[in-house]
């Protein structure tokens, strides 16, 4: 198995369909969530949903990267959300959460050894392979903050 082909596998692990580390995944915390629990504030933390768009974005944020060559993501906008305001709503973010996670682990799989190594759109970002391993630890960092609030809001 390629590096490529290990990082898209790690990459559906945390957001598709995964067990291994976390024993869970963000598709099993928010795939039967109801839309009020998963935008319901608990004292001052993010809500599901916001943490589920948040990590969205750099997915959807690389795999732009990968498809037209341009970083047009900015950290200070990696919370800004419109409010998700009914069952619909939840639902069709979720189908676009797991459809543009598996279009990047594609393109992923298909990457060399050569490219993962080369700079990611400038060099102060570093390699490829830096920002796609820290997109899946940041993905599973977010993922214990879901388990646990959900948790916390007694669900």
């Amino acid at each position: 198995m390629t590096i490529g082909e290990q990082l898209a596998n790690q990459l559906r692990e945390v957001i598709l369909n995964g067990t291994w580390i976390a024993n869970t995944n963000f598709k099993d915390q928010l795939e039967n969530l109801d839309w009020k629990v998963a935008t319901r504030k608990f004292q001052s933390l993010n809500t599901i949903s916001i943490l589920a768009q948040h990590i969205h974005y750099y997915i959807d944020g690389i795999k732009n990267v990968f498809t037209n060559g341009t970083l047009e993501i900015r950290d200070k906008y990696s919370f800004d959300f419109p409010p998700i305001e009914s069952q619909t709503e939840w639902e069709t973010f979720q189908i676009k959460f797991w459809n543009d996670t598996e279009t990047l682990a594609r393109l992923i799989e298909k990457m060399t050894d050569e490219q993962l190594n080369q700079n990611f759109v400038d060099e102060k970002y570093g390699s490829y392979l830096r920002n796609i391993d820290g997109m899946i630890e940041h993905s599973y960092y977010h993922l214990g903050q879901v388990v646990l609030i959900k948790k916390m809001i007694d669900y």
